[in-house]
């Protein structure tokens, strides 16, 4: 059957894609945050997942404000990339898996959850930017990628503890799929920060900490914090963690943390990524390199 192996959480900060495009990795602005990705790219070529299921959040390009879905799978076979005002990213078009999609879109509606079901859509630097992250820049992406959008754009957005029950539920849909295939899931977005108002700027280096930690400790805790907690201590934009709680949701009780890297600031926010092993998994591979 299919697994989900492991989960990974990743700001998605479009200027990281620009500083890419551009040429600009190796400016001394941007050379400690590539340099901090460097494990997860390693470990990421260790792992080679079949598929990614890409829980991230569209910037009003896939959808505009007259229809806002909370929660949407994409069921395409191919996903091209948006042209978000500055011309389309040059990474390639993101491949799907429409079958597995669609399965994942009825174990969830079985299960109550209510998902759009999008079977056209571009995506944006909300999905691409971790991939390019995670996989570097290859002429074709290595894995086939569901993407899930969630609502986190407007008012209201779902809350922390409803997001983590649905990567519980996508745990459960992932492993009634007959296919022996390796999942990974993104949880992407944030961390702390704010791009308008009087609080521009805003980066909570203390609130971004305990998040990483409950990811690995206690995700129950981190379900139980309301909306406005993210926006009152971490800015307008910190909403987008409730997605990481997806991700986290889908990997079961006990996972090992594998790798952590934080770093400020990356165009005006604090930018996070963390890897997370289910237990099973990481045994295996802990198997594996001893053997």
């Amino acid at each position: 059957m299919a697994k989900i192996i492991a989960g990974v959480g990743t700001s998605h900060t479009p200027a990281i894609g620009a500083a890419v495009d551009n040429g600009k990795t190796g400016e001394p602005y941007w050379i400690p945050l590539f340099k901090g990705y460097e494990p997860s790219r390693k470990w990421m070529e260790e792992v080679k997942p079949d598929v990614v299921i890409m829980v991230y959040n569209d910037h009003v390009n896939a959808f505009d404000f007259k229809v806002i879905p909370t929660f949407a799978i994409g069921c395409a076979e191919e996903f091209p990339i948006a042209d978000e005002g500055w011309g389309a990213r040059p990474v390639p078009a993101v491949k799907g898996y429409p079958e597995f999609a669609a399965h994942l879109v009825q174990e969830l509606v079985l299960d109550e959850f209510d998902i759009t079901i999008v079977n056209e859509m571009q995506v944006d630097h909300g999905l691409t930017v971790p991939m390019t992250l995670m996989f570097d820049s290859p002429k074709e992406w290595p894995c086939r990628v569901i993407p899930l959008a969630v609502n986190v754009v407007q008012y209201p957005a779902p809350t922390g503890n409803r997001c983590y029950n649905l990567g519980k539920a996508i745990k459960k849909a992932v492993e009634a799929w007959d296919e022996d295939l390796k999942v990974v899931i993104f949880g992407t977005g944030g961390m702390s920060h704010q791009i308008q108002n009087r609080r521009a700027g805003l980066i909570n280096k203390e609130f971004d900490a305990r998040f990483l930690d409950g990811l690995t400790r206690d995700p129950e805790g981190l379900a139980k914090i309301p909306p406005i907690e993210y926006l009152r201590e971490a800015g307008n934009e910190a909403i987008e963690l409730v997605m990481w709680l997806i991700m986290r949701g889908a990997l079961g009780k006990d996972v090992e943390e594998v790798y952590r890297f934080y770093h400020v600031p990356a165009s005006s926010t604090g930018v996070g990524n963390i890897i997370l092993e289910t237990k099973e998994f990481h045994e295996q591979r802990k198997g594996k390199v001893a053997a």
